[in-house]
C-alpha cells in the first residue's frame, strides 16, 4: 500500500469528509421554535431522501433520480450552515451552486462535474423531479413539525402551516394531510406491532 494518492482522491475524500459535519450541524430554524435539540442537516436530508423515493413512486417520476437531489440539496450548509429563512432577509450568501462548486473544486472530474449538475438542476431545473425533491423537502419539514408539535412545541405548528400550504403534487398533498391526522401514538400502535 502507498501513501502516494492523486490530487483528485485527495479532494474527492475531502469533500466526503466534509459531508460528515451533517451529522453534526442543527438544523438552526427549529431554535426559533423552542426545539432544544433540533434534527441534525443530515438526518433532515436522509428523511428528504425516502420522501423524495415515495412521491417519485406515487407521482411516476424516478425515484433513484429525486432521492439523489434530495441527498445533496442542502450539502452546501457545512460551508453556510443552516440559514432559517428569517436570517435570509439580512444577509447575502453564496449561491448554492458556487457553494457546490467550490465544495468539489479539487474533487475528481467526475464528481465535480456531476455534483455540478445535480445541484444546478435541484435550483434551476423544472422536471418532474426537481418539484418532487421540492416537495419532498417541504413535506419532511411539514412531518418534522408535527413531531415536534406531538413532542410539546406548539411554536413548530407555523412551519406546519407555511411548508405545508407550498407543497404542489397531490402525493405531497396527501400525505401531509394523513400526518396531520395521525398522532405518533397510532402509527405505532397500528404498525410496529
Amino acid at each position: 500500500m502507498t501513501d502516494q494518492h492523486s490530487p483528485e482522491d485527495t479532494g474527492t475524500a475531502g469533500f466526503l469528509l466534509e459531508m460528515g459535519m451533517l451529522k453534526r450541524a442543527k438544523r438552526s430554524g427549529w431554535w426559533i421554535a423552542g426545539v432544544k435539540d433540533p434534527e441534525t442537516i443530515a438526518e433532515h436530508s436522509w428523511r428528504t431522501a425516502i420522501i423524495g423515493s415515495v412521491l417519485a413512486l406515487m407521482e411516476g417520476a424516478d425515484p433513484a433520480k429525486v432521492a439523489l437531489l434530495c441527498t445533496f440539496h442542502d450539502t452546501q450548509e457545512t460551508r453556510v450552515g443552516d440559514i432559517p429563512w428569517i436570517g435570509r432577509r439580512y444577509l447575502t450568501a453564496a449561491t448554492n451552486e458556487a457553494i457546490s462548486a467550490d465544495q468539489v473544486a479539487d474533487a475528481h472530474p467526475a464528481v465535480a462535474d456531476g455534483l455540478k449538475a445535480l445541484i444546478d438542476e435541484y435550483e434551476n431545473g423544472d422536471s418532474l423531479e426537481v418539484l418532487i425533491a421540492h416537495d419532498a423537502d417541504k413535506l419532511e419539514c411539514t412531518i418534522q413539525g408535527i413531531e415536534y408539535l406531538q413532542q410539546g412545541y406548539p411554536a413548530a405548528q407555523e412551519w406546519v402551516d407555511s411548508t405545508k400550504a407550498k407543497l404542489k403534487t397531490t402525493a405531497a398533498q396527501n400525505l401531509a394531510e394523513a400526518a396531520l391526522n395521525m398522532p405518533i401514538a397510532e402509527w405505532q400502535r397500528t404498525y410496529l406491532r
